[in-house]
């Protein structure tokens, strides 16, 4: 299959083209190797070449799956695939080879999905960029002097630049949307207990959760439906939809209550062309028949924060000085990037109290969001605080760390701490032709309402056939 012909179809059409014998996941999968090699020098987008292993698994693939035969990637952090390394973009787990697959890696591949590669991701997924000192920096095929976001950011600069149609994908303060919003992509990232983390533990007292980046609503869609189900033990479990999401996709929503704000809930205020994508955004959703009006979101996100800060080192010093027993030695500090370092520390001062009262500010602060749903059923926001950042904006003055973490994010990580589910939708761009996405928030577990109005929206303003210019 030629390229061209190839990018012109998402992971379902893919899958429909192998199921007719149109197309072999073999060739499937070449086109996409061969993509791979001639995009990759420039965005560092796949660190684990693993085409070699694909090409034995392409024959064996199931052909009956919803995704039967189409080519994949893993992030290099959540998702274990046997006899490989997940490295979590540190040092310290470089050599970390699994034994056995994760629940969702298993699942991906019962649905017929091809896994030939592992992509970037920041140390420990903790950065909102893409730039590890194992990896590497990750480059937006928008712009390659700019971030892809993050963590998720390789598994965005893959579909991005045309590798794959679609790619795993996980988000515990905005990783799924964040890097989707800077790439130009469909990012849904599901409730809590949506998708298991089996057989590891919850991620970051579960606002961690994992799924993909895609180019097309139904993809993404089909995706959660292949992984959606609970695993024995579950610490947080829901249960699949009785309708499948990707039979969502389509139908119609319904006259909605959409709520909008042009805050930027943990920072001074907005790009301004990120806020005049909201209200564009809401002009196109009224036009569409659903009632919008300006909205304040309720809760003290500065609470929220604070108590996520202490949960979230204290779950990086865990990991850490379980990997340090393991092996019998202490973590050394030159094993760590410097601001890894300092949370883990951080997170080795936490008490068993200051963790149980983080806990308690983030359920109070779930509480006080869940409140606003009496009024609305969806929150439209924008993703970003800006469109893709500079590689090297964060980190070239730590003095201003902080303050540019949140102007990027400001309004991802609110919802995580909720559990609800959030989708960015690719419905803007900048001037300068960057990808600005709009973020929507729906009730804990209505997945469903989030793609119905996801599919409407990407009828209404397409966004398949606008292409990174990698």
């Amino acid at each position: 299959m030629q390229f061209e012909d190839y990018r012109r179809h998402d992971a379902v059409a893919l899958a429909g083209l192998v199921a007719k014998r149109e197309v072999s996941a073999g060739e499937l999968l070449e086109t996409a190797v061969a993509r791979m090699a001639q995009v990759n020098p420039a965005i560092n987008a796949v660190t684990l070449d693993l085409a070699e292993r694909a090409r034995k698994d392409a024959g064996a693939a199931p052909k009956s799956g919803p995704l039967g035969g189409v080519p994949y990637l893993l992030k290099d952090l959540g998702a274990a695939l046997a006899g490989t390394p997940t490295t979590s973009g540190s040092a310290v787990f470089k050599d970390n080879v699994a034994s056995e697959d994760s629940a969702v890696t298993r699942m991906l591949k019962d649905a017929g999905l091809v896994i030939f590669g592992k992509t970037n991701t920041p140390e420990y997924g903790l950065m909102p960029i893409t730039e590890s000192a194992l990896l590497g920096d990750c480059r937006n095929p928008w712009d390659v002097t700019r971030t892809p976001g993050g963590s998720s950011g390789g598994a965005a600069a893959a579909v991005a630049a045309g590798i794959v149609p679609a790619a795993h994908a996980s988000d515990g303060g905005g990783s799924i949307r964040m890097p989707a919003s800077a790439c130009g992509l469909f990012g849904m990232k599901p409730s809590r207990g949506r998708v298991s983390f089996a057989p590891q533990g919850e991620g970051w007292g579960g606002a961690s959760i994992q799924h993909a980046v895609t180019r097309s609503v139904r993809d993404s869609a089909v995706l959660l439906d292949a992984i959606c189900a609970p695993q024995p033990g579950d610490p947080y479990y829901l249960d699949a939809p009785r309708t499948p999401f990707a039979f969502e996709v389509g139908r119609d929503p319904g006259n909605l209550r959409i709520g909008f704000t042009t805050a930027a809930l943990a920072a001074g205020a907005l790009d301004p062309e990120c806020a005049e994508a909201v209200r564009a955004a809401a002009r196109l959703c009224e036009s569409l028949g659903h009632h919008v009006e300006e909205v304040t979101v309720p809760g003290d996100i500065a609470a929220m924060q604070a108590g996520a800060r202490n949960v979230i080192a204290a779950s990086v010093a865990a990991t850490l000085d379980a990997e340090a027993e393991r092996r019998g030695r202490p973590i050394g500090e030159g094993e760590l990037e410097p601001l890894t370092l300092a949370m883990y520390r951080s997170g080795q001062g936490v008490s068993g109290a200051a963790y149980v009262r983080g806990l308690a500010a983030i359920h109070a602060y779930g509480r006080a969001v869940a409140g606003l749903y009496d009024t609305v059923d969806v929150l439209l926001t924008s993703t970003l605080g800006s469109p893709a950042i500079p590689i090297g904006h964060l980190t070239e003055d730590f003095s201003q760390f902080n303050q540019r973490l949140f102007a990027f994010m400001p309004n991802t990580q609110a919802f995580n701490n909720t559990g609800q589910p959030a989708m960015t939708v690719p419905l803007a761009w900048s001037k300068s032709g960057l990808p600005i996405g709009l973020q929507f928030v729906g009730r804990m577990a209505d997945e469903a309402t989030l793609f119905r109005l996801a599919g409407q929206l990407e009828t209404a303003s397409p966004w398949f056939d606008k292409l990174a210019p990698l």
